[in-house]
């Protein structure tokens, strides 16, 4: 079975395909920011992005991401560990109370910001209403989100860093 996670190929035996997929990347990828909170996909701290699109991975398994294109929140920094401007907005707002959704937050967000540069408070607050959070009340969340939306806004917010990055296969 063919993956790609992150910018990188690889191939898996098919028995991998029936692992629940969050077990496969914490614990054969060691891609650990997609929390297992609920196990129902409600919560969303376990999200990650299927071909852009934000997909609650507790309830998936392994063989429903072959042949397509994973996103995670490790995917998300450039390759020299520089912060992506989303991300580097929820630090400077304070958007990251204990961190438990902030990954899942996050990508919700990348993806909803991908389509809706131009996005109004009302519609980033929708756009995230899937994604659970008990620390910061939200409004943190929502000033990183508003604040990143700038950078989405310009030519450059479309080559994500894991498109720029020329990665060798990951190993199981």
């Amino acid at each position: 079975m063919k993956l790609n996670i992150n910018g990188r190929d690889m191939e898996v035996a098919d028995a991998v395909g029936e692992r629940k997929l969050i077990n496969f990347l914490r614990d054969d990828l060691d891609l650990t920011g997609a929390k297992n909170a609920c196990d129902i996909g409600a919560c969303g701290a376990c999200t990650i992005l299927v071909d852009d699109a934000p997909s609650k991975i507790c309830i998936k398994r392994v063989k429903d991401i072959a042949g397509h294109r994973v996103l995670t929140i490790e995917g998300m920094a450039a390759p020299d560990g520089i912060l992506h401007p989303l991300q580097q907005a929820f630090v400077e707002l304070g958007a990251i109370q204990c961190g438990f959704c902030t990954p899942g937050m996050i990508l919700v967000a990348h993806a909803f910001l991908l389509r809706e540069p131009n996005a109004t408070r009302e519609q980033i607050r929708k756009a995230i209403n899937g994604n659970l959070c008990r620390c910061t009340g939200y409004q943190q969340i929502i000033d990183a989100i508003e604040q990143a939306a700038v950078h989405y806004r310009s030519p450059k917010a479309q080559e994500t860093p894991v498109a720029r990055a020329a990665s060798p296969a990951l190993q199981p």
